[in-house]
């Protein structure tokens, strides 16, 4: 195995990142339903010479939404233009995206549930019937121009899948979630990743970053990388047990991967509100956090791990978020 010093990239996120991010299906582990499903959509699409249909992808970030998004565009043999909902500001943005695309492109937006709701409208004819409807002028003397479009497909990537408009989704060929990867898969991944970058790890430090990587592959890989860092400072040529714990007690990630701020609001739950429920807007005041991230960022992991659930009344923290914070129940007080 290389020795950790002997990498061939440069210590740099921004280039680790890009090179670890899979080419292939074959590189491309996990989500095998979902895989399964493109592969079937894409060798359809070709046999018939036509662009593929409009897909949407939802689910936490860092599932690796955008990486299919290109692996789709490269099995179509298409260039790919990339976006976010944000990005697009006004009807002209969108309208010089749409007007610019080749016959066979995809356009692929990120955060798509970040549209403005009067430029979706844009989006509906141009996705269902290849037309673009552009508003000429103002006022009485305004008039409506139809442009056709080329053959194109839509990728479009959310994390808050509810937050999209029934119409836009309506209009999707096919919806896929991305699910939390299993812990095997998260050890696949950063055995994969070790391996690009000319990095040492041994099993018990594989299964160590596993386990504390969120079912997460961007989390997986940062965490990799940190632990390389931990790795040379303290002269070690293998990540092993100790030196992913090391690394792990240094961000202040527990061997779940909860974070200081999951571990806070479990915290706040149990113990300012009795183990909830709790509104949302309530936690969201008493953190000194965005609502937003607390929903898109801090939840989803904690109810896949069972310490969470939302109900109609506000957040409830369930059993095994007590034993892992080592708090004692009321009930069991009794």
């Amino acid at each position: 195995m290389p020795n950790i010093s002997s990498r061939k990239l440069k210590n740099d996120d921004g280039t680790a990142d890009q090179a670890l991010r899979p080419a292939t299906w074959e590189a491309y582990v996990g989500q095998e339903r979902v895989k399964d499903n493109l592969k079937i959509l894409i060798e359809a699409a070709k046999k018939r010479g036509e662009a593929a249909d409009h897909l949407l992808f939802s689910g936490p970030a860092g599932l690796g939404k955008t990486t299919l998004a290109h692996l789709v565009a490269r099995e179509l043999g298409s260039p790919v233009k990339v976006t976010s909902g944000p990005a697009i500001e006004k009807m002209g943005d969108l309208a010089a995206i749409l007007t610019n695309l080749e016959p066979g492109e995809v356009l692929f937006i990120d955060e798509a549930h970040r549209i403005n709701r009067m430029i979706e409208e844009v989006l509906y004819p141009a996705m269902e019937m290849r037309k673009l409807h552009v508003v000429v002028g103002k006022g009485p003397s305004a008039r409506t121009l139809t442009l056709d479009l080329p053959p194109f497909t839509l990728i479009a990537a959310t994390t808050r899948e509810n937050l999209l408009s029934q119409p836009l989704r309506s209009r999707f060929g096919a919806t896929f979630r991305l699910e939390y990867y299993r812990a095997p898969d998260i050890a696949r991944i950063l055995e994969r990743s070790a391996g690009i970058l000319s990095m040492a790890i041994d099993a018990e430090g594989i299964e160590v970053l596993a386990r504390a990587s969120r079912g997460t592959p961007r989390v997986a890989n940062r965490l990799l990388r940190r632990a390389r860092d931990y790795a040379e400072v303290h002269g070690k040529t293998v990540i092993d047990r100790e030196a992913s714990k090391g690394t792990l007690s240094l961000l202040e990630v527990d061997e779940l991967g909860l974070e200081p701020q999951d571990r806070k609001l479990l915290e706040v739950i149990i113990t300012k509100f009795g183990g909830g429920p709790v509104g949302v807007g309530t936690l969201a005041a008493a953190l000194n956090e965005e609502r937003g991230v607390i929903e898109d960022i801090y939840e989803p992991y904690l109810m896949a791990l069972g310490f969470l659930q939302r109900s109609s009344a506000g957040r409830i923290a369930l059993p095994p978020a007590y034993d892992h914070l080592g708090v004692v129940r009321r009930g069991d007080l009794l």
